[in-house]
């Protein structure tokens, strides 16, 4: 695969969550694009904040351990 191509489809990931995760029925997966899947999981969720090391420092400071 060149730079900037996309690998092959997760298929192995995209039908552990479909099927197990979700628990969709086969028909419903199936019937599902990509992205509706991607949204069924979660994917298009607000991703919340990282702590920045200023910020676990803080944190360290104001709640220390003992």
């Amino acid at each position: 695969m060149g730079a900037g191509r996309p690998g092959p489809f997760p298929w192995t990931g995209a039908l552990h969550t479909g099927l197990c995760l979700l628990r969709l029925p086969p028909e419903t997966f199936w019937a599902m694009t990509p992205v509706e899947l991607h949204a069924a999981a979660g994917g298009l969720a607000p991703r919340a904040p990282v702590l920045s090391r200023a910020g676990l420092s803080e944190m360290m400071a104001r709640f220390p351990d003992g």
